[in-house]
């Protein structure tokens, strides 16, 4: 029987360590990782069952994040981890798609049993790594598996780097995605190098969406940018 499979953000290594190893030695499959920058591709190389994460990481929004693992694997439930107490923060984190939280400091007991409520309310919903590769864009067909795009007059090759900018303005669809985010997501950090480096891809993924004039990347200066999918 495969193990369940737990995608763990955390930065604090010591708490990290912790955590993941003493998950590991009850059984579980565990993915920990303390840079935002890799959780995109830990998502989509792991297909874990449940996701759980600190909303208090260093230079990238926690709610941010968790929106963008939201909107990538709908089904897969998120427990985020938070030192605040405020009403406020708790249901940002919920709308920002969360479906439990634990607040810190938290006991392994407690991190287990909500690990096991929230599979269970889970079970018979469709998981991710059982969904459907086929993503519909507009016109087009994302096919995460094969890194291609599917466009009316053919089929475009995908880099590793095209289809996490992709997945994360997806994911913020017909909302806006945050420029500081993005690149703190993808690249782990915001230096103008990387900076240049984002807008080099924005303009190659509005080459590929070329075809269909209802799909729009629009740029919010100094904010960020605004994928619209009719």
């Amino acid at each position: 029987m495969r193990k369940t499979r737990i995608l763990y953000i955390e930065d604090e290594q010591s708490l990290g360590k912790i955590v993941s190893d003493t998950l590991e030695r009850l059984g579980f499959d565990v993915f920990w990782e303390s840079d935002g920058a890799r959780v995109i591709s830990s998502l989509e190389n792991n297909k874990p069952d449940i996701c759980v994460l600190d909303i208090m990481l260093p230079n990238i929004d926690g709610y941010s994040l968790c929106h963008t693992i939201r909107g990538m694997f709908p089904h897969l439930p998120v427990i985020f981890l938070t030192a605040k107490t405020e009403t406020s923060d708790l249901v940002t984190g919920f709308e920002a798609g969360g479906t439990d939280y634990i607040k810190k400091p938290f006991s392994i007991e407690e991190l287990i049993a909500r690990i096991g409520n929230q599979l269970n309310l889970n079970r018979g919903i469709v998981s991710n790594a059982e969904a459907p590769d086929g993503i519909k864009i507009g016109s087009y067909t994302l096919e995460p598996g094969k890194f291609e795009l599917c466009s009316p007059s053919g089929s475009i090759r995908l880099s590793n780097r095209d289809m996490q900018v992709l997945r994360m303005l997806h994911a913020n669809r017909n909302r806006v995605t945050s420029r500081k985010d993005l690149l703190m997501t993808v690249w782990g950090d915001d230096s103008y190098f990387n900076s240049r480096n984002l807008d080099v891809y924005i303009r190659k993924l509005r080459s590929y969406f070329s075809e269909d004039p209802g799909i729009k990347i629009i740029t919010l200066k100094g904010t960020g940018y605004l994928f619209l999918i009719p």
